[in-house]
């Protein structure tokens, strides 16, 4: 494949509001050992792609400074030593950075096939949020069959793959999301029940139900004590991110009475190999069940490369429901 000298892509101008985003010009990026580079189609829009922007989050040590996580479409170069994919192959992948381009490079074990009967906006959807979920629900988590969890913010990219998959996986689904239309998302992928957060206590609920068996958090801030009260005993919480503050008190004596456990982590800093792992384990588990229909990215809107900025108003306004993706071709 003949590849351009430079491509269409999305810049940060400077920290600050949608707005900072703009059209530049950048040189195809060239892939190096054990990567391949992506023609991107669809690129996927996520929070960390907001906080970026905002100058709150910033790339690990040699990633692309443009924003973008994940993103679709085929192998247009190989880097040395790579074995899994050849030009043309149709990918979805795990980025370090740079999915709002035209071309992208990752490494080949952070990509996935494009799932048989796909279309390819949906498949761009899929990394960044299903390794997410796999990697703090079922492995950090150690989600089981018949146990009660509760996600919050069901209604976005990451709470509408976290109760397809745990309730896939035979878990008992509880969501909280902020509007009675959100609330019904969660409820029609399977949630037993959805709590509008500004009218309903998600703790006096989940103890009416003999509390929480793992929470998987992204509030942080005044909800920590919250989900301490809404757990069981042997109770798991799972922080992913903190858009309410990372800090906040604690009743240690909780945590140590009733067993509780507290941990979490984030995706991107994490090492080649742990990605790896991430994508192996949805190979064989997750991969299968999305190409057999019982399991989808719930898609909330496209838009064009150029409406980036757009994207991002979206994004912030917290009105979708599901994935936000960018057209790239």
């Amino acid at each position: 494949m003949r590849l351009p000298p430079t491509m269409r892509a999305v810049e940060i101008t400077r920290p600050g509001g949608p707005e900072v985003l703009r059209i530049a010009e950048r040189p195809v990026p060239q892939p190096g050992a054990g990567q391949i580079l992506i023609a991107i189609d669809y690129a996927g829009v996520n929070r960390p792609d907001t906080l970026q922007r905002a100058g709150r989050y910033a790339p690990p040590p040699g990633a692309s400074d443009l924003p973008g996580l994940e993103a679709a479409g085929t192998v247009a170069a190989v880097g040395p030593g790579v074995m899994k994919w050849a030009v043309g192959d149709a990918v979805t992948a795990l980025l370090p950075g740079g999915g709002y381009a035209e071309y992208a490079v990752t490494h080949q074990d952070h990509a996935l096939s494009v799932p048989r009967g796909m279309p390819v906006d949906q498949a761009a959807a899929l990394c960044e949020a299903f390794f997410t979920v796999w990697s703090n629900v079922f492995v950090r988590g150690g989600l089981t069959g018949g146990e009660r969890f509760l996600v919050h913010g069901g209604s976005g990219g990451i709470g509408t793959t976290a109760i397809q998959l745990a309730r896939h996986f035979g878990a008992r689904v509880f969501a909280t999301a902020g509007s009675a239309r959100k609330c019904a998302a969660c409820v029609t992928l399977g949630a037993e029940q959805a709590i509008n957060y500004r009218d309903q206590d998600f703790v006096a609920v989940l103890r009416a139900q003999g509390g929480a068996n793992l929470i998987l958090d992204m509030v942080g801030g005044p909800y920590l004590p919250r989900n301490v009260k809404a757990l069981a005993d042997d109770g798991r919480l799972v922080q992913i991110a903190f858009l309410q503050g990372s800090k906040t008190e604690l009743n240690l004596a909780q945590v140590m009475t009733r067993r509780l456990t507290i941990t979490g982590s984030t995706l991107r800093p994490q090492s080649v190999a742990a990605k790896a792992d991430i994508a192996a384990a949805l190979a064989t588990r997750v991969w299968p069940v999305l190409e057999a229909g019982r399991i989808r990215p719930v898609m909330d809107q496209s838009f064009a490369l150029e409406e980036a900025t757009a994207a991002h108003a979206l994004m912030e306004r917290g009105a979708h429901i599901g994935k936000i993706v960018l057209r790239v071709r």
